[in-house]
């Protein structure tokens, strides 16, 4: 008499199938949300020196590159040198780097041993402007025409082929 052994829940093909539609779905759903939020946020932030701020302010009438991101995030690590370089690069784009739900002395930890140099770190330790966006992962890569709508958007890390092309249609 043959024994049938089953296999794992996660390895039948038929849930293993939905499971990919469910992600897809989710994947476009996070998408329309993108294109629902298209103006620069005005949301009040938080500057590494404890002022208020707000993203249109740090625009100041150029194109903009807003970066969610957190230093626990391993892909937020591998792209933050490649925007780095585009920042010093791009003197026309303005670079902001939205740190999410951080406080400032793990941040500038973080900054100062990861010998950065960026520009324009704001600190979201509420984790609004992810929420406002509709964002469910990190990093997330806003791109920003002069008039502050959004041309363009990037969930997971960039590399520094992808963000040139996608700056090449900012300038």
């Amino acid at each position: 008499m043959a024994v049938k052994t089953s296999r794992p829940w996660w390895r039948d093909p038929w849930i293993s199938g939905l499971a990919a539609v469910a992600i897809a779905l989710a994947g476009m759903t996070y998408a329309l949300r993108m294109i629902d939020n298209t103006m620069l946020s005005k949301l009040p932030l938080t500057t590494l020196a404890g002022k208020t701020t707000d993203l249109p302010s740090l625009a100041a009438g150029k194109p903009v590159v807003v970066n969610l991101w957190a230093t626990w995030c391993p892909p937020c690590r591998l792209e933050l040198p490649y925007l780095a370089a585009a920042q010093r690069q791009e003197p026309g784009i303005s670079f902001v780097f939205v740190d999410q739900g951080e406080d400032a002395v793990t941040v500038e930890r973080f900054l100062g041993g990861a010998h950065l140099g960026i520009d324009n770190v704001l600190l979201d330790t509420g984790t609004r402007l992810g929420r406002e966006i509709g964002s469910t992962a990190l990093p997330v890569t806003l791109f920003f025409d002069a008039s502050g709508r959004m041309v363009d958007s990037h969930v997971g890390a960039l590399s520094p082929t992808l963000l040139a092309g996608k700056l090449s249609r900012l300038r």
